[in-house]
């Protein structure tokens, strides 16, 4: 049945709240009030009942790690596994990193990661790319890229001898980015002094999980923040700085938008709810924590939450990088540096920021649909076609129930992955169900969606100044 209406539900978007029915007919949002406003439109349509519900749009996660080779192995989650997982969560669409290395082609890498995606991904997806390297051939190569779609560019300042490219590859990448209306993206940790810190606690025997998190410290971060925010300057580029974790980081950013610089800056729910103690439990029980940036002391969080709520971070990603704890995470027994970074969180970024947020009052209802859906739609060339639900849309919708509770765990989470970072943590408000292009992924908290229903979103390039145009891109 192509059409749907969504009765009785409160619908709440970036700038509204406001109780309507939403009439879908195939993949879009075709109207939007009270029901006897379009009677006639909605003859034949499937009734749903929200009463009781928040109707959001869609989250979106801009940070995703699915299928991703890493350290001697490869997530636990794929691309069928980890949107399905996100779909439980609330999210209708995602954003994942294409790696490449040196030497390799960029359309080789694209390919790959097509391949990845294409005929498993249960909602809607799009790439960032990395640049591991920033010769001509590569910089050529960006305006195809960008044409594609691929319209935001990953460089990352740590895991040297890894991932780690030098100030001339960023700075020029920035340049580039400017002249295609690209958005840079930066993993900003100082590598080169990480890499000092971790020589020397292997040399001293430290080799336990706390110590990923002591030879990463929050200068690190907010040093590397602060050159990125530098060298955007001096190109005169955009800059998003991924996963801030940090009061160091946060004031960067800040400093820098007061400043009228075009920076943006994303944090995660782990940095907003967990702490490094987490990393010092006993035995190896601290190896479900390492990823990096790693968790900072508590007083960290509440800073976050002021950032989110001031508008100096902008967005709210996973960093979905899920790595079994059995046969992954103990690669790095007797040694922290092998321990595969990343965690299992796709799945619980919507509901986390919700009860810790909103539930807490600690954002607004609106604030919430901003920082995990419509500014990322804006930020990434999505807007309006996603982020939001209004006619012409696509009806990508989340029913929520705000009154009821229930308790995080690996038991009854989707991911595909062995243990659950928030393992015992009670949450106000739950997903109900979730429509993506209109069509029922879960209903009831049950999984009606289909293997390769996700599609893959060709982005507009990102707005020359913080006020984005909004236009729609093309779905293909």
């Amino acid at each position: 049945m192509s059409k749907k209406l969504i009765r009785g539900g409160i619908v709440v978007t970036a700038a509204d709240t406001y109780r309507a029915d939403i009439l879908i007919d195939g993949e879009k949002v075709v109207a939007i009030g009270a029901g006897a406003l379009f009677s006639k439109e909605t003859e034949g349509a499937e009734e749903i009942n929200a009463s009781g519900c928040y109707v959001f749009p869609g989250g979106i996660d801009p940070h995703t790690h699915l299928d991703m080779p890493f350290g001697g192995t490869t997530t636990a989650d794929d691309f069928e596994t980890g949107t399905r997982a996100a779909a439980f969560g609330g999210t209708t669409s995602i954003i994942d990193f294409c790696l490449t290395s040196k030497g390799q082609s960029i359309r080789e890498a694209l390919d790959t990661w097509h391949a990845k995606a294409h005929g498993k991904a249960v909602i809607d997806y799009g790439f960032h790319l990395m640049i591991a390297e920033a010769n001509d051939a590569v910089l050529h190569q960006l305006e195809d890229v960008v044409e594609e779609g691929v319209t935001s560019l990953k460089v990352f300042m740590a895991y040297k001898n890894v991932f780690q490219a030098d100030d001339e590859t960023l700075f020029k990448t920035l340049i580039r980015a400017k002249e295609l209306g690209a958005l840079i993206q930066v993993h900003a940790e100082n590598g080169d002094v990480i890499d000092f810190l971790i020589k020397e606690a292997l040399e001293n025997e430290q080799t336990d999980p706390i110590y990923h998190a002591l030879t990463r410290p929050p200068m690190a971060e907010g040093e590397a923040t602060g050159r990125a925010i530098a060298l955007t300057a001096l190109a005169g580029s955009q800059l998003y700085v991924v996963h801030v974790s940090c009061a160091e980081a946060v004031q960067r950013i800040a400093e820098a938008r007061e400043k009228g610089l075009n920076v943006y800056g994303e944090t995660c729910p782990q940095y907003l709810t967990l702490d490094i103690s987490e990393l010092a439990r006993p035995g190896f029980e601290g190896a479900k924590y390492v990823w990096s940036p790693p968790l900072r002391e508590a007083w960290h969080q509440e800073v976050l939450w002021s950032a989110l709520k001031n508008g100096i971070l902008q967005t709210i990603g996973s960093d979905q990088c899920s790595f079994n704890f059995k046969g992954q995470k103990e690669l790095g027994r007797n040694d922290f540096t092998k321990i595969p970074n990343g965690g299992p969180l796709i799945e619980d970024r919507f509901s986390v920021v919700y009860s810790e947020g909103v539930h807490k009052g600690r954002i607004s209802l609106n604030q919430f649909v901003d920082i995990t859906s419509t500014k990322a739609a804006k930020l990434f060339g999505m807007f309006p076609q996603k982020g939001t639900i209004a006619v012409g849309s696509d009806a990508d919708i989340v029913l929520f129930n705000p009154n009821v509770t229930r308790t995080i765990s690996a038991k009854t989470h989707h991911m595909n992955v062995d243990y659950n970072p928030f393992e015992g943590k009670e949450v106000h408000g739950e997903v109900v169900s979730v429509l993506a292009r209109g069509e029922f992924v879960i209903r009831d908290k049950k999984f009606v969606g289909t293997k390769g229903n996700g599609r893959f979103i060709k982005r507009h390039k990102f707005g020359a100044s913080p006020t984005l145009k909004e236009e729609q891109p093309h779905v293909l």
